[in-house]
């Protein structure tokens, strides 16, 4: 619950924010390069120094000038947002029954039938219990009501075979060869009409555990899911967070060796997904997509001063204070980066995350000082304080700019730290902007870290149909399987979820925009400060802490003093949730 802005409503950040001009787009999908061997990382990433970077030190620096010509920002032109193309609904059937019952009209008697239109005629004596005075047309009245009294018998008994009886058999079928069963699959982000092909190739060839995909909402889903599942009346199958392991570890089954053994899972996916997935009783979920965090640059401002996308902190922080334009009353008309904030930056705390880790701090303790030779030091302090440079000394951004996804897309901010999905968000908004994606930056050549935040699939522990369900998530994560979703959610928007097999990564390391995070998925790592999980739980209120932090120190604390208080309420917190000292990364 984050602290109250001007500009949301009270105990909302920017990360809860939606734009004003578009919806948020389906999460999205996997990555990296070739692996040379079987259990070999895709990209080796450098063994990291021993010692902590000195990169996050709060020095002074100046703008440098640029060439001769101001930067000129094209205006934002007059656009409006832009839908992905509609995916008509599938076509209503009826599951081989007639639309409505027939008339007596169309129903053949065959007694009538032999007669012949032309033979029918008053009897002459009596018939069926009818007087001999009795006419053509009141025997074929009654024949119609007979006909008729049949017709709605036989609806009614197809009515309670249809709907009635099999809730009594437990989802089977009577007309079926043997039991059917349905699987229960509750998902996120991807649409039935992304699903619907892979999902109804697998229900044609198990017609004996079906599966009913259904989609929800990512509000309150957490809170939602689990409920459901303590009542056990919860989905057999269902889409978590990474990060969410701890919460749900109780209610998650393990992969059987057979579906994947521990090698298996490990040669086939990213260390983040092994390392955060794994629990005492084994592997607790299978990933069908990746997504980390990256930097995003407006190609044509870059272009016109003569920059390149920067590869460390120290060249993005000069590269921002370069690129940032002011009106003649200082205030920011073209921000260099959005950073330095928690009320309009998104992704903030992920942001926070990934320079903490890069500088070597144990996130359950980010207020640890050590005594060295050159004196007292606090990674996790200089960390947060060079945070809090872009926004305090240099001033490349403040609290009177947009929301930062807003500002990069109208063209208000030069470079935005985002993760992929957040480029349909971006063309949404501005179809005519021109920009680039490129790898977060370091702050060395080696020791490599990008920041990971995606979600997995997994099977409940209660439910009954444990072993079909391990089948049909063995199925989607498929290679097979996985290029079917990618190019079907690629007819909705511009590309599907990064692939979360390490060997389809260089499948899409040929599209531009998707590279940078392929190639850094091999040495991503999370930890609980992921942004829009919308968990109200582990994620969000770790974030609360360090969103306390931060404004403490926009506020004038030490970083020191700010993150003392930090560390105290994240040992509580990981308390709770059972969780050590130091976590997994």
């Amino acid at each position: 619950m984050p602290v109250p802005n001007s500009n949301y409503p009270s105990g909302q950040t920017a990360d809860d924010q939606p734009l004003d001009m578009t919806n948020d787009p389906d999460l999205a999908g996997p990555m990296p390069p070739v692996a040379p061997g079987a259990n070999e990382p895709i990209i080796a990433a450098p063994v990291r120094p021993a010692g902590p970077a000195a990169v996050f030190q709060p020095e002074p620096i100046v703008a440098e000038p640029l060439p001769d010509q101001p930067v000129e920002v094209n205006p934002v032109p007059d656009f409006s947002p832009i839908a992905p193309p509609a995916v008509p609904p599938p076509a209503v059937t009826t599951g081989g029954q007639p639309e409505a019952p027939p008339s007596p009209s169309q129903i053949e008697d065959p007694q009538v039938a032999a007669m012949g239109a032309a033979e029918v005629s008053p009897p002459s004596g009596e018939v069926a219990g009818m007087h001999s005075g009795g006419s053509a047309s009141s025997i074929l009245k009654k024949l119609g009501l007979i006909l008729l009294v049949f017709l709605l018998l036989g609806a009614v008994g197809f009515g309670l075979f249809r709907f009635v009886v099999p809730k009594f058999l437990g989802n089977k079928s009577p007309d079926s060869n043997g039991p059917q069963t349905k699987l229960t699959y509750w998902g996120l982000w991807e649409p039935e009409a992304v699903m619907d092909q892979v999902i109804n190739e697998w229900n044609q060839a198990h017609p004996e555990a079906a599966v009913d995909y259904v989609l929800q909402s990512p509000q309150e889903y957490r809170e939602r899911l689990q409920s459901a599942l303590a009542r056990g009346e919860g989905p057999d199958i269902f889409r978590f967070h990474l990060t969410w392991t701890p919460m749900f570890e109780q209610e998650l089954e393990p992969i059987p060796s057979a579906v994947f053994s521990a090698a298996e899972f490990e040669s086939s996916f990213y260390p983040v997904a092994v390392e955060h997935l794994r629990a005492n009783a084994g592997l607790l979920g299978i990933p069908l997509m990746m997504d980390n965090l990256a930097l995003f640059y407006n190609d044509e401002i870059f272009q016109m001063a003569g920059k390149t996308p920067p590869t460390t902190w120290e060249e993005l922080r000069q590269t921002a204070l370069d690129l940032t334009v002011k009106d003649q009353d200082g205030r920011i008309s073209v921000a260099g980066v959005p950073l330095g904030t928690t009320s309009n930056v998104d992704h903030w705390s992920d942001i926070l995350g990934l320079m903490m880790l890069q500088n070597g701090i144990d996130l359950a303790n980010p207020g640890l000082c050590t005594m060295q030779t050159t004196g007292e030091v606090c990674l996790g302090a200089d960390a947060l304080t060079f945070f809090t440079l872009f926004t305090q000394a240099d001033g490349v951004w403040d609290e009177t700019m947009p929301n930062s996804t807003l500002a990069f897309a109208t063209g208000k901010a030069a470079m935005y730290f985002g993760p992929s999905w957040r480029i349909f968000e971006i063309q949404q908004l501005n179809p005519q902007l021109k920009f680039k994606v490129a790898p977060v930056p370091q702050l060395s050549t080696s020791g490599w870290i990008s920041w990971a935040s995606f979600w997995v699939e997994g099977v409940a522990k209660k439910s009954s149909l444990k072993k079909q369900a391990w089948e049909f998530l063995q199925f989607l994560a498929s290679q097979d399987t996985m290029e079917k979703l990618y190019q079907s959610s690629s007819q909705t928007r511009l590309f599907g979820e990064i692939y979360s097999r390490r060997q389809m990564g260089p499948a899409l390391s040929q599209n531009p925009l998707l590279k940078p995070f392929v190639d850094q998925a091999a040495y991503a790592q999370t930890w609980y400060l992921c942004s829009r999980t919308f968990d109200n739980g582990l994620n969000d209120r770790m974030i609360k802490y360090f969103e306390d932090a931060v404004n403490a120190v926009n506020r004038g604390e030490s970083a020191k003093e700010a993150l003392q208080t930090t560390t105290s309420g994240i040992s509580q917190l990981l308390s709770q949730y059972g969780l050590a000292a130091s976590a997994p990364r």
